[in-house]
């Protein structure tokens, strides 16, 4: 059996292994790269292998760092199913389609800029995928229930596993019989934080010979949850009554909304806030709301005691979702007083980026920053500090403040990575550290090392082993 490191190796993004062994050959999601200006070139490449010769892929959940490149993978001449749950199925049919609309915004935009630049026809790069094509790769998805195994191939039984991360996320645990041996894989997929809201905490696994593990933020801990939410409180009120200003989120339109607003919702439940305006400025948000509240089984039992309470929501929120172009425009003339989530969640693409523009300049305003943001991109460079930035082609100058609130990450911090790897039964006989930037990969491979005396390296990409 051989197992090949194609994407999230010593990096956040690109999610993507392949597995080969006798008869088989299948990858373990297929993400897009994501931050930096190479990302483009690097998601237009070509793979190492033939798309027609996979038997299927495995993903472990929606968001587009693991899921983002299936439409191209499709396009190419993959023609197997995709398996994933149910959940992350259903919330694929507005993820992949978002995607392809945005690569066709981007490209047609990029057509327009060379040619009144050049006076000629545009020379710009290859279009990823179309809106088409992202269509006829949703027709390939196959949702399948936690914790069933199921034989997608003579030589491999699988089985999701609920991982805590977002709705749908699993850890995959893949069995390859190569004549009379079977070996077990694991991979992690995404893990989620322990005791945080919204989806349930992830499910301990007690053997593997050969695990997947990720690492984005295997290099440090978050802030405990109520001093999460006491800094998220100061954050609101400060802005908002103080200083008379907006309050800019971008969140990741699966996972990070729902979040924020089950915590703004029980906060003015409980009396901690007053009520709020809040304006989710992001069609795709809207629809995995919608998709989150119709997997309700999902949910952890705090959440679905607040969903019961639904029809009391306005008495504590003042939520409006906004659909057009023309409401997410008039959203820019408000200039107090409002909470604003937009998608993209690291601010490289959509709506998040008008509302920055309109606000990054006004000292009263604040951006605050909940999720992970990979290296390059704008997201990114708020976070460590930058006095300028370029949304647009424009320089602004960075004036609100911006804030940090790492605690309400989605993902598991490096105590909790510990905590699910310690619930081992026995060491695996080979572990791999992914889904990390090449020094935290490279430090939580060592830490685990160190700690639980396990044989582990975090792989360079390209990286082939041959068990």
């Amino acid at each position: 059996m051989k197992l090949t490191f194609i994407g999230a190796a010593q990096e956040v993004t690109g999610s993507c292994f392949l597995v080969e062994a006798d008869g088989v050959r299948f990858l373990v999601d297929c993400g897009m790269f994501q931050g930096g200006r190479e990302a483009r070139a690097r998601n237009l490449r070509d793979w190492t292998f033939d798309p027609k010769k996979i038997d299927f892929v495995l993903l472990t959940h929606a968001h587009i760092d693991h899921s983002g490149l299936l439409p191209r993978l499709s396009a190419l001449g993959f023609d197997g199913p995709i398996i994933t749950t149910t959940a992350t199925a259903d919330l694929l049919s507005v993820m992949l389609l978002d995607s392809a609309f945005i690569q066709e915004t981007d490209w047609a935009r990029a057509q327009r800029k060379s040619y009144q630049q050049h006076k000629r026809a545009a020379v710009v790069p290859e279009l990823l995928y179309t809106v088409a094509q992202a269509q006829d790769c949703l027709e390939q998805l196959s949702g399948v229930a936690y914790d069933e195994e199921i034989q997608p191939h003579a030589a491999v039984r699988c089985r999701f596993r609920d991982a805590g991360h977002i709705l749908g996320s699993a850890i995959i645990e893949v069995w390859v019989k190569e004549g009379t041996k079977t070996t077990k894989l694991v991979f992690s997929g995404d893990l989620g934080q322990p005791g945080r809201p919204i989806v349930r905490d992830p499910t301990p696994i007690d053997t593997a010979d050969v695990l997947i593990v990720e690492s984005t933020y295997g290099n440090r801990l978050h802030r405990p949850l109520k001093e999460t939410i006491d800094e998220l409180v100061f954050v609101i009120e400060d802005t908002l009554r103080r200083r008379q200003g907006n309050i800019i989120i971008p969140a990741f339109a699966l996972g990070r909304t729902q979040e924020v607003l089950w915590l703004l919702a029980d906060l003015c439940r409980q009396g901690k806030l007053p009520k709020l305006q809040v304006f989710v400025d992001s069609p795709m948000a809207t629809k995995a709301t919608e998709i989150t509240w119709k997997h309700t089984e999902f949910l952890d039992d705090e959440t679905r005691a607040l969903l019961s309470l639904r029809e009391e929501l306005p008495k504590w929120l003042d939520l409006r979702f906004t659909q057009t172009v023309e409401e997410s425009i008039a959203l820019n003339r408000i200039k107090a007083g409002a909470i604003i989530i937009s998608a993209s969640g690291m601010c490289d693409a959509g709506r998040i980026k008008h509302h920055l523009s309109h606000n990054i300049e006004r000292a009263e305003c604040a951006i605050v920053i909940i999720g992970f943001q990979a290296a390059g991109t704008l997201g990114r460079r708020l976070v460590d500090g930058e006095k300028k930035v370029r949304i647009f082609g424009e320089e602004h100058a960075v004036r609100a403040k911006v804030h940090t609130i790492g605690g309400l990450s989605a993902h598991a911090d490096q105590a909790a990575l510990l905590g699910w790897l310690k619930g081992f039964a026995s060491a695996p006989m080979r572990t791999f550290v992914v889904h990390g930037e090449a020094q935290t990969a490279c430090g939580f491979a060592d830490r685990v090392s160190d700690e639980l005396g396990w044989s582990v390296e975090a792989p360079a990409p390209g990286t082939r082993i041959d068990f």
